[in-house]
């Protein structure tokens, strides 16, 4: 049986497979899983991704997009650099720990990507726009200060990014460990802190 590719569209099946993989995770996911939650049959899903593979593909796209579009939302300008840099932080950390559905289907996929280098492209490039959003705001902002990082601008956003996404593992094994503005005040403080005035390097 042919299905005609306007009767379902392809959005409509990643939407359901996000929702389903954050629900149940990738191991636990059949397509099968994704095509009920769609409202079509495995047949109509296969018509369009052959493959599970095929269709995890498209939702890294699509749920990188998405915490993408959030966190640049973060990256406000501000008259004071370091209120800013502090609620960047906030909005940072909050996409992480909030665990939105698109939020969590990366964090699985990360796991993922330990075992299937086929995904390591896309979470690669993810990542590097993490950090250029990063690099960018600290050149824009502290750096127009006089401001100098102690350490390489290409290093310093990979940092920042391990402390959020390694902490936001703990809190979600161990939610009391640490609050939002614990996390908010460690990291701002260390950031910071590789930041010294001119010649003081």
């Amino acid at each position: 049986m042919a299905y005609a590719k306007s009767a379902v569209s392809s959005q409509q099946i990643i939407d359901a497979a996000i929702r389903v993989l954050a629900r149940q995770g990738y191991a636990r996911t059949s397509l099968l899983d994704i095509a009920k939650e769609a409202g079509m049959s495995k047949g109509a899903l296969h018509y369009h991704y052959p493959t599970k593979e095929a269709l995890i593909h498209a939702v890294l796209e699509t749920a990188c997009n998405v915490v993408q579009a959030r966190t640049m939302q973060a990256w406000s300008p501000s008259d004071n650099p370091f209120e800013a840099l502090r609620k960047s932080l906030e909005e940072l950390w909050a996409a992480r720990a909030e665990r939105t559905d698109e939020a969590l289907v990366v964090a699985d996929l990360l796991a993922l990507g330990l075992y299937d280098e086929s995904l390591r492209p896309r979470l690669a490039e993810f990542y590097e726009l993490g950090a250029q959003q990063i690099r960018d705001y600290l050149e824009r902002n502290l750096m127009s200060l006089g401001l100098e990082s102690r350490i390489s601008l290409e290093m310093l956003p990979r940092i920042v990014m391990g402390l959020l996404d390694g902490l936001v593992m703990q809190a979600f094994v161990d939610p009391d460990a640490f609050s939002p503005d614990d996390v908010v005040d460690a990291v701002q403080t260390i950031a910071i802190s590789i930041f010294t005035g001119g010649s003081g390097r």
